[in-house]
């Protein structure tokens, strides 16, 4: 009995050390951090959902989608304004695609995930503005 003890305690123990070291070095967990992420990304970094260890993902709004793309605008697209927020369903869920206006009447487009990263769309083609 004692035996059966200790080894379930010594187990115990190597799992915790396991566990602890795994989630220090970045192997385990949820997304950490949030806000600008460079001119490639920018948005509330939630924990991704699907993925092992990981929260399922908060679905953003509309509104918050259009908001978000406004503020990564306003950091990186000086005088784009939001015109259109569009719906799609991604593969995590609710995404949104966002239709920017520029001051000259250019057009960009900004894509939302579900967590309120914001990732310009680049196309080979342009919208006649």
């Amino acid at each position: 009995m004692r035996l059966v003890s200790r080894v379930v305690f010594v187990l115990g123990v190597v799992f915790l050390a396991t566990d602890v070291a795994s989630a220090q070095m970045g192997m385990g967990g949820s997304r950490m951090g949030s806000g600008a992420k460079g001119p490639g990304m920018m948005g509330g970094g939630m924990g991704r959902g699907g993925q092992p260890g990981q929260q399922a993902a908060p679905q953003i709004t509309q509104q918050k989608a259009g908001e978000l793309a406004q503020q990564y605008a306003d950091q990186y697209l000086k005088g784009y304004s939001v015109e259109r927020v569009l719906p799609f369903t991604g593969t995590r869920g609710m995404a949104y695609s966002v239709e920017m206006k520029g001051p000259a009447g250019q057009m960009r487009t900004l894509h939302v995930d579900p967590w309120g990263d914001v990732v310009p769309f680049e196309t080979s083609q342009r919208r006649p503005g």
